[in-house]
């Protein structure tokens, strides 16, 4: 059985940071949840400062959203491999996320309210 997935506007106001940058900034970000998983922030891509990412050749799958293509993000002091996501070509059920960018959090990376 397929995990629900929902997709809502995030409330307030969201910024991703990596390497000590502010790369993007949003107030209209959107939250997906899927099953059991960590609910995930989408931003807008006209949010983020896109010359911080390279694409990747990074590729995956999901049976529920569809294929995804990856971005590493470039900082001054290294590249944080495969660290965004995007569905540019979502299922129906998720096209509420096309266009948007998603990140992986890590040591390097941080998604927060503010």
């Amino acid at each position: 059985m397929a995990p629900k997935i929902t997709i809502t506007p995030a409330t307030g106001t969201w910024v991703v940071r990596a390497g000590g940058a502010v790369l993007g900034e949003s107030k209209n970000a959107l939250e997906l949840s899927e099953g059991e998983y960590p609910a995930v922030i989408y931003f807008p891509r006209g949010d983020i400062a896109t010359a911080f990412l390279d694409d990747s050749t990074h590729k995956s799958h999901c049976p529920h959203k569809g294929d995804a293509s990856y971005y590493s993000i470039v900082t001054k002091s290294k590249t944080i491999e495969n660290a965004v996501w995007s569905y540019e070509a979502p299922k129906e059920a998720v096209a509420k996320i096309k266009g948007y960018l998603a990140f992986y959090t890590s040591e390097d990376v941080a998604v927060e309210r503010v």
